[in-house]
């Protein structure tokens, strides 16, 4: 990667190695930031996505990674005060729905209270360090009103969107109590074919790349007509360094503003590998959620006045997109007889 001049700016990057994490390193590198990168013990062994950052090219002179967790305020603290940040982007989280089912305790800790950990690790450093954290739609659940926007009534369905919930009124908190420049971006869903594989959307591009290429034969999916507001990580990772360039924090929903069924996504993934969705499907009811959310769809009319936002990809464009980074992955269809 090649590094333009210095800026003379820090940012700190929190969950670095994740799908937001790393599209924001590149998109900071790229304007001339030098970047730091916290990651936490289970993620030092997955460092896939930056893996092109951690070369000799680049980490170590405008790229360097810490260790810590943010369940541990020790770590938090520390890093704050070796970078000493212009500029912090709290990605790191418990970010699956499903999953805190499971884990609430652990979800309601790392997802919203550990933002009061962040803040108030800031707030002790005496550090003018501007601060984004990312929302999600969810926290507007069965919504009282479509489109949602900055000031739709919370109705939040899940331990995780109770969490997110948490996490957006501690950064306004931080932000009206102490003057500190601390942002929201409320992100609808947002994709990349650098999504974990537990997240539906992958879940699909790669089974179909997977089928297309004899390695699998049906993919299980839960409520596949279920409509949702969907985006690319990327250009909602560029909406977030926006947001802190502006004048005055305040918080915005950064989303597509068009829904798209998880049954159209899949049609669209599959037919971009000559497959048809259904002859491959089974639904499996013990993926269905416990609550259900309603219709999740994002006006960014702020967004738009504020600083521009308009994204240019589409949830089949994005199909497509994720389709074909697999497909390059996996190889070439394999003879399966």
């Amino acid at each position: 990667m090649e590094l333009p001049a210095s800026n003379g700016k820090r940012a700190l990057v929190l969950g670095v190695g994740g799908q937001d994490g790393s599209y924001l390193a590149e998109i900071l590198l790229s304007r001339g930031y030098e970047v730091h990168g916290l990651l936490r013990r289970s993620a030092t062994g997955n460092t896939k996505n930056i893996d092109h950052l951690l070369t000799e090219e680049v980490a170590g002179k405008r790229f360097f990674t810490h260790k810590g967790d943010l369940a541990d305020v020790t770590s938090i603290y520390s890093v704050i005060k070796e970078v000493a940040p212009d500029e912090l982007y709290n990605e790191a989280d418990q970010d699956h729905v499903s999953w805190s089912y499971a884990t609430p305790s652990y979800s309601y800790d790392i997802t919203g209270a550990a933002v009061g950990r962040v803040l108030e690790a800031l707030r002790q450093a005496d550090k003018d360090t501007r601060f984004f954290q990312p929302s999600s739609s969810n926290i507007f659940g069965k919504p009282v009103e479509v489109p949602q926007k900055e000031t739709t009534a919370f109705n939040p369905q899940s331990p995780y969107a109770c969490a997110k919930v948490m996490a957006l009124l501690i950064t306004r908190h931080y932000r009206e109590a102490y003057g500190m420049f601390a942002a929201n971006g409320i992100l609808y869903n947002h994709e990349s074919p650098r999504r974990n594989e537990e997240y539906v959307t992958r879940k699909i591009t790669r089974a179909a790349a997977k089928i297309a290429a004899g390695l699998q034969s049906k993919i299980s999916l839960g409520d596949i007509d279920i409509k949702i507001d969907w985006g690319y990580a990327k250009e909602y990772m560029e909406a977030a360094w926006n947001i802190l360039q502006l004048p005055v924090a305040d918080d915005f929903v950064i989303a597509n503003g068009t829904t798209g069924s998880v049954r159209e996504f899949a049609t669209e993934a599959f037919s971009a590998v000559g497959l048809k969705f259904e002859d491959h499907l089974f639904i499996d009811k013990a993926l269905l959620r416990p609550a259900s959310t309603g219709l999740l769809v994002g006006d960014t009319s702020k967004a738009k006045k504020a600083f521009g936002f308009h994204p240019m990809v589409g949830f089949r464009d994005l199909a497509r997109l994720m389709v074909e980074s697999d497909v390059k992955s996996i190889g070439p269809a394999r003879n399966r007889g």
